[in-house]
């Protein structure tokens, strides 16, 4: 939403009289969710991550692509045994193949990657008819710096793909945009951004048994979970091929966010009703930093942000990290077309039917890449979010008090604000190594967050604060 002179006018009035108790600081205008070109401030542009975005290749995604469809049915429920991995068809020879191709990776960065396979066997169910064994294919990219190495940032993609029948065994599914597109991106986010080394770690995910009913991500974060893991942003690509129908939008990816948290207690679900804080779970803070790198690098797409979980009453893999309280956001093409998703291969009164590898747009793949990559990077290069954030709500005054606790790595912090109805971070106070800050802003017209940002310009997620009474 682009908001209107009137106002921009009266924002801008307000601005003018905000003063922090430490001394007063010019204040710095955010944009708003708005495709028009403008001078937003955007993240610091860090070279080294910009250089790898650049490494990303359209060809080697149109491979990886092929390479998938060509196993011609990846289909959960189909063979995995070892005669039909040799003769290359079904999902046990592209589960191995997706780990060859990991390993590969690793081999040409001195072993940096640590492959692994999450399998477990799924009992019978609606689309399991029965016990059926499921392989999650991972590569993970340790980071470099001690507590911050056990951050974790994820980049996921279903290699399952399915015919008209979702219990159909036999007949083809290649599977090219769904998702054939989402696997090639999480595999070329793993060849390129290997070569680097961050704070904290990566993983690059490939999980199976989607369209049977997410039953590989549900294990996935089960397991993330029970571990004790501290996924801090997953980010899951499901049908990013850019289908070239004439109606398609190729300037722009779909990011889904879910706005109250589905792992909320009817505690936190009572308190983010009284503070209106609908509009702010750590999924949607995530899609506006998905923003911001949009702004920030020249990734070919920008990010739509839809505030709604996932299409109309459609789900996803992000919906198991949701699940488990995570922080999680979809990609998804700006337009499907459904001639060309869950369908058997086939010409039917003159229309094409089939999820074909001559209907994906690589260059888009690449850019989509190119956005998960960048995201990806400046989240492990980033310091931690700020914790225990806070707003002093004990005192009946117009005055607004934030305070939080450090984070390593952090050289500085940053208060952000919007009004409750902008979709996104419209103003900035730099405060400097502290963790207190007094705003003249009244806490009743705006919502807050604080970031923390290191040496070199990289910023945290945003973190809204808890009233403190």
């Amino acid at each position: 939403m682009i908001p209107t002179i009137t106002t921009r006018t009266r924002l801008a009035a307000v601005t003018l009289a905000l003063v922090l108790c430490r001394g007063a600081h010019a204040q710095q205008p955010m944009s708003s969710n708005s495709r028009q070109p403008g001078a937003p401030e955007t993240m610091a542009v860090d070279g080294r991550i910009a250089a790898a975005l650049q490494q990303v290749s359209a060809e080697r995604i149109r491979a990886n692509i092929e390479k998938l469809v060509s196993f011609g049915t990846r289909l959960t429920l189909s063979a995995q045994d070892a005669d039909s991995i040799a003769a290359g068809r079904g999902i046990g020879a592209a589960r191995e193949w997706i780990k060859r191709e990991f390993e590969s990776y690793s081999k040409d960065c001195g072993g940096c990657l640590e492959v692994k396979t999450d399998s477990f066997t799924e009992p019978a169910g609606d689309r399991i008819p029965q016990p059926t064994d499921i392989a999650n294919v991972y590569a993970v990219l340790k980071g470099t710096d001690g507590d911050d190495a056990k951050r974790i940032v994820l980049v996921s993609g279903h290699y399952d793909s399915r015919p008209s029948d979702t219990l159909d065994v036999k007949a083809d599914a290649p599977g090219a945009n769904d998702d054939g597109s989402g696997t090639a991106v999480s595999l070329e986010c793993a060849r390129v951004l290997s070569k680097l080394k961050f704070p904290a770690t990566i993983i690059f995910l490939t999980v199976a048994g989607e369209e049977q009913g997410l039953n590989g991500s549900q294990h996935f974060a089960k397991m993330a979970k029970e571990q004790g893991w501290n996924v801090e942003a997953a980010l899951n690509n499901d049908i990013v091929g850019g289908d070239k129908s004439a109606e398609q939008d190729h300037s722009v990816v779909r990011v889904f966010s879910e706005g109250v948290p589905v792992a909320a207690t009817e505690q936190e679900i009572r308190r983010i009703r009284g503070l209106g804080g609908e509009n702010d779970s750590g999924s949607r803070q995530l899609a506006r930093y998905i923003a911001a790198v949009g702004r920030a690098y020249d990734v070919g797409v920008h990010p739509m942000l839809i505030f709604r979980l996932d299409r109309y009453l459609r789900g996803g893999d992000h919906y198991s990290f949701n699940q488990q309280g995570f922080t999680a956001v979809r990609f998804t093409e700006f337009r499907e077309d459904f001639h060309h998703q869950h369908q058997n291969v086939r010409v039917e009164n003159g229309i094409e039917y089939g999820d074909l590898t001559k209907f994906v747009d690589f260059d888009y793949v690449a850019h989509v890449a190119r956005l998960n990559a960048a995201t990806l990077a400046s989240l492990a290069s980033a310091p931690a979010p700020p914790a225990n954030v806070h707003l002093l709500a004990k005192e009946l005054e117009n005055n607004s008090t934030l305070t939080w606790e450090t984070s390593p790595g952090a050289t500085e912090y940053e208060v952000l604000w919007r009004a409750t109805t902008s979709p996104e971070w419209e103003y900035v106070q730099k405060v400097g190594h502290v963790t207190r800050a007094t705003l003249k802003v009244s806490k009743d017209n705006v919502i807050f967050a604080v970031r923390a940002v290191d040496a070199q310009g990289h910023w945290s997620l945003p973190v809204v604060p808890l009233p403190e009474r």
